[in-house]
């Protein structure tokens, strides 16, 4: 693709979809060719392709950033950070979201069709990781002709990305800014995690990955998707939002009564998530996520990881259970043992883990002021 054809018809949320030959070599031995990439681009591509920003989404995300989604008509997931004098400044920056390897949004993943077979992968395709999908980030990068960052930004699942491309590609990526994100997952993560999985896979819809063409295994994923959300939240945001309150009897689902208002939210987001995605994609991205270690990828020691040619900004949230303080500051220790520049800054809020997606004009500001220095 020329830089030509991206400078005109790219000003604000073009989505695509590109099949790149590869072949794409996986940590796990296999290989993908081709490989499927869905992904959007906002701005417009300087001359010497400079001013590009990748950002990265989330477990449950998608590559549609700040534009409407779809499929449910929402806003984009970021809507409120990407775009023309917003924090990431689409005036300035051409920015581009990936769908990761392993979703259901477009890109290769169990639900895309295996060009051997002519059928769904289901569980054929193969184990990814993290690092996996931003080699295939990096091959959509080669593919729109960027071959330098001038940052990578991400919360959560996308802040483990960011980390992995400043530890994958450092020569690539200018700033990295990680949000609500670790270095790898603790047991208590990877415990949370198999309690979703072994719920779709006890779903009798779920006929181990095999479902395609059949009634999908939408319970054990609404129920995944439940256990989950928990640990997108905080105590106090959830204590505040519905405390201990009743509703209407007759607010039914799953054949026994919301009696709880917080009974009846988690419900709404379970059921609402299987219209949108697919049970075995959540099973192997929550896999990549349990296996991603970044000290492990690099002797054992964290501050390998990082050359002092990445700067970095990191900010947690003094709320967040799922990826506490305690381990961006681990990052932060690690990168000035490398002697990398870094920023970091503990915000608070009452929103847990999920104060990254919502308003937050903290953030907003950090966001801005690093990404303008």
């Amino acid at each position: 693709m020329s830089l030509a054809s991206l400078s005109d018809d790219q000003r604000f949320g073009l989505s695509r979809r590109v099949s790149l030959p590869g072949p794409l070599h996986l940590d796990g031995g296999a290989t993908l060719s081709p490989v499927e990439i869905a992904y959007e681009t906002y701005g417009t591509l300087d001359r010497d392709a400079g001013n590009a920003i990748l950002v990265c989404h989330a477990l449950t995300g998608d590559h549609h950033l700040a534009s409407p989604h779809p499929r449910t008509g929402k806003p984009g997931w970021w809507q409120r950070m990407v775009g023309p004098g917003k924090p990431i400044d689409t005036n300035r920056f051409f920015v581009v979201c990936a769908n990761v390897l392993g979703s259901c949004m477009g890109s290769s993943g169990p639900a895309s069709i295996n060009p051997v077979t002519g059928r769904a992968w289901g569980m054929a395709f193969p184990v990814i990781t993290i690092r996996d999908m931003v080699r295939a980030q990096a091959l959509l990068l080669d593919h729109l002709g960027i071959a330098r960052l001038a940052a990578v930004v991400g919360g959560s699942m996308g802040g483990m990305q960011a980390l992995s491309w400043a530890a994958t590609y450092p020569q690539r990526v200018a700033a990295a800014v990680v949000i609500a994100s670790t270095a790898r997952h603790t047991a208590q993560n990877i415990a949370f995690h198999e309690v979703g999985r072994q719920a779709v896979m006890a779903d009798p819809n779920w006929r181990e990955g095999d479902y395609y063409d059949r009634e999908a295994p939408a319970r054990g994923l609404a129920v995944a998707r439940m256990a989950a959300h928990i640990t997108y939240l905080s105590e106090a945001g959830l204590t505040e939002k519905f405390g201990r309150r009743l509703q209407a009897r007759e607010a039914k689902s799953f054949g026994f009564d919301a009696d709880f208002q917080v009974e009846s939210y988690l419900r709404h987001q379970g059921l609402s998530f299987t219209d949108r995605f697919d049970a075995n994609s959540y099973l192997y991205i929550t896999r990549a996520m349990d296996y991603y270690d970044l000290a492990e990828e690099h002797g054992g020691r964290l501050a390998n990881a990082f050359a002092s040619a990445t700067r970095f900004c990191l900010v947690s949230f003094d709320t967040d259970w799922l990826y506490p303080t305690a381990e961006s500051r681990a990052i932060v220790q690690a990168l000035n043992a490398a002697g990398a520049p870094v920023s970091f800054v503990e915000l608070s809020s009452p929103y847990g883990h999920d104060a990254f997606l919502l308003d937050s004009p903290e953030l907003d500001r950090i966001v801005a002021g690093f990404l303008g220095a």
